[in-house]
């Protein structure tokens, strides 16, 4: 009963895997985790465009802004630093370094308060704006989704 790895249900077959690649597109899946027996499949895809097809996603960061004005009740100097693509957040360089930001620290436009890992590539993530750091909104390590808000930024600081 045993496959040895070919044939219709193998899933790693490049025709099945192209199927199911259109069918996330299809329905506007982002994420597919299929398991058959003793094999798996992950695919992820970050949305329109897909990666490596025509921009890298750390190219398309700037055509839409990671900072976007706060929620009226947070008053006109607020504003959010958020992630600009789906992926994984690391608020330190590596386990055993410093956080990038802390709560109180200001940054100036470059800084780079994290990174988001996307598709195993490792994107660096500037505040975009000066001011101090209120709140640190997500988690280290933390799955985050595009427009997630990540960092709470007063700017009048």
């Amino acid at each position: 009963m045993a496959d040895s790895g070919s044939g219709a249900d193998d899933v790693f077959d490049v025709e099945r895997i192209r199927v199911l690649i259109e069918l996330m597109k299809e329905h506007g899946l982002s994420e597919l985790d299929l398991q058959q027996q003793d094999q798996a499949i992950r695919l992820r895809r970050e949305g329109p465009p897909a990666p490596g097809m025509v921009l890298p996603p750390v190219a398309a960061a700037p055509l839409a802004p990671a900072v976007a004005p706060a929620e009226p009740e947070d008053g006109p100097n607020i504003v959010y630093i958020k992630s600009p693509m789906v992926g994984t957040l690391y608020l330190k360089a590596n386990p055993n370094a410093e956080l990038f930001v802390k709560v109180g620290d200001h940054v100036g436009a470059e800084t780079t308060v994290c990174i988001i890992e996307a598709m195993k590539v490792f994107n660096e993530i500037p505040a975009e704006v000066s001011g101090r750091v209120i709140a640190i909104l997500a988690d280290n390590e933390e799955p985050v989704d595009h427009n997630r808000p990540l960092f709470k930024i007063d700017t009048s600081q």
